[in-house]
């Protein structure tokens, strides 16, 4: 299954065509409003605010269709990379406008926060940033070289690992087919398979290093430039949370690894091994844990889905009718998985690896979420639609969450047992594999020299440790596999999110089996506000503070109850 980005362009050419009409928009939009602003009234405030609004929502329209041509075709960077450019021409116009917001008088400005109800979040999070805000000089110059900073060595990330094979007998296959094949049930093949993973990154761990190391650098000459009290902070303002909440989050994971530790311990004795390895770690419990074809996936999700909401399962079935998905590996795609939230006039894309394994399905369901959370906050407009990572993986997580308990139902003891030690696993690796990764980061961005891959390879190796403790051995060769991970490339200090995001998920799911009066309303509410209000109101409607560590605990309990009812299962 392809997807269809006629919802976007129907032509390529009509590409063209937008750029100049954006360009020639922002060039009458900066004519008129700069130096302008501080003498507006709300009601002429409103009118420029909208107006920018659609200039970078045409620009949106525009990147979102050469993003996903790229994603599908590494060997597109070229076209990537021009229409990048003319993009951030365009932008450069109207870079004068947030600037100039903070140089309006404080008075004025909360009299306007008050009167533009539409907008007033909007607007307090542009007064927040006035201290890492700077010139207009500076700021024309970081865009500028944009293209040739971070994003460049993205770029060149995505395309390297696109073309890459790894050999497995006399098979070539992709990153994606070799991971999924640390899921088999035969020890053999997931050894084999880690072995020929790691033989195919290790030619490549120089660049791979070196990517990296300017990505740091990069970094670090933003958090110089802005200001910023360490290079995590900036995440933390545009999550909009405090760094003591991410701390608190950080602290509870880390001070609670024996949960890991108790359930690979366990896990070994199920499997009868007397040593588990890190290509151990995600074999199959059960011989009957099955495989899912994609259409077998796509009735499955739709219906754990229609359990909850109608509304959930109609715009579900829409992005399935309407072709918003790109399903299966193919030659110079990208690997992994995403849910791109485009325009509020188009709808989300969806971008799978599929391989007929029953996480494939969970991933399904996870980007699924993604796309019915996008949909639904469209109508709040392109300037507050952009969701906060700390709420951002909850729709996709409470998705994975209503698979599970939907085909728990059905399941006898095996393959419940099964199930359960899979979705564990799972929320492991969203939980408490990213803090490991965050953790992994704060080291790294700590020194101030660029690393080589063996003192990158050491940190790793000391971070994942902690949260194994004894019961899995990690091999040398897990030791380089840090070089992988895109999210330390794309988006440092993304990962605590998903963190945050689970235990947020499994405090609502909870909520939700326990009957809680209006859940669904509150939800479909919740995910429609896109990012028109604070992560903190948002969880408010459920009564919840995310200021305070009990928060935490509440998720985590409900991690130990699910642990507790698996050892339940096999109970020997």
């Amino acid at each position: 299954m392809d997807w269809d980005l006629s919802a976007l362009y129907k032509e390529k050419e009509e590409l063209d065509i937008d750029v100049k009409k954006c360009k020639k928009e922002a060039k009458a939009f900066e004519k008129k409003y700069s130096n302008n602003l501080s003498k507006l009234k709300s009601e002429e405030l409103l009118k420029a605010i909208k107006k920018y609004e659609n200039i970078l929502e045409n620009i949106s329209l525009i990147m979102s269709y050469v993003f996903l041509e790229f994603a599908t075709d590494s060997t597109k960077g070229g076209f990537f990379s021009k229409y990048q450019k003319l993009c951030n021409d365009i932008q450069e116009k109207i870079l004068f406008f947030e600037i100039e917001i903070n140089k309006i008088d404080g008075k004025k400005i909360k009299t306007h926060i008050k009167n533009i109800k539409k907008y007033s979040y909007y607007l307090q999070k542009i007064v927040q940033s006035k201290p890492h805000q700077l010139e207009l000089s500076q700021e024309r110059v970081l865009l500028k070289k944009e293209p040739v900073g971070s994003s460049a060595f993205s770029r060149l990330f995505d395309e390297h690992f696109s073309r890459m094979k790894f050999k497995y007998g006399n098979r070539s296959l992709s990153e994606e087919e070799i991971l999924s094949m640390l899921y088999d049930e035969k020890r053999d093949i997931r050894k084999r398979a880690q072995e020929s993973m790691t033989k195919g990154l290790e030619p490549n761990l120089e660049l791979l290093a070196y990517i990296f190391n300017m990505i740091r650098s990069d970094t670090k000459i933003e958090c110089d430039l802005r200001k910023y009290s360490s290079p995590e902070e900036s995440r933390h303002i545009d999550n909009q949370i405090s760094q003591k909440s991410v701390d608190a989050l950080v602290d509870c994971v880390n001070s609670r690894t024996e949960i890991v530790s108790k359930f690979y311990t366990k896990k070994a004795k199920i499997l009868n091994l007397s040593t588990l390895y890190d290509y151990d770690r995600y074999a199959p419990i059960s011989k009957k844990e099955g495989r899912y074809s994609f259409e077998e996936s796509k009735d499955i999700v739709l219906d754990s889905l229609g359990c909850f909401s109608p509304k959930f399962k109609e715009i579900a079935q829409k992005a399935f009718d309407e072709r918003w998905i790109d399903a299966f590996p193919k030659e110079n795609k990208r690997g992994g998985a995403f849910s791109h939230g485009t325009v509020p006039k188009a709808h989300p894309y969806v971008l799978l690896n599929h391989t007929n394994r029953r996480r494939d399905m969970f991933t399904l369901a996870h980007e699924l979420g993604h796309a019915i959370h996008q949909y639904l906050s469209r109508d709040v407009g392109y300037l507050n639609s952009d969701t906060p990572l700390t709420t951002s993986e909850t729709a996709s997580i409470f998705s994975e969450m209503l698979l599970f308990d939907h085909i728990s139902k059905d399941l006898e003891n095996e393959e419940l047992l099964s199930l359960y030690g899979g979705k564990l696993e799972d929320i492991f690796a969203t939980l408490f594999r990213q803090i490991v990764f965050t953790n992994f980061e704060r080291r790294v961005h700590a020194h101030k020299d660029e690393l080589k891959p063996h003192e990158y390879s050491e940190i790793w190796r000391e971070e994942n440790s902690k949260m194994f403790g004894k019961s899995v051995r990690l091999t040398k060769n897990y030791d380089i596999w840090w070089s992988y991970i895109p999210h330390f490339i794309h988006s440092p200090f993304y990962c605590y999110s998903y963190s945050y995001g689970q235990l947020l998920v499994l405090a609502l799911f909870g909520l939700y089996k326990q009957g809680f009066d209006g859940f669904e309303k509150r939800y479909i509410n919740f995910l429609s506000s896109g990012g028109s209000k604070s992560p903190k109101e948002l969880v408010e409607l459920f009564g919840f503070d995310i200021e305070s560590e009990e928060f935490w605990l509440i998720g985590m309990r409900e991690v130990e109850s699910m642990v507790e009812k698996f050892m339940e299962l096999k109970n020997d």
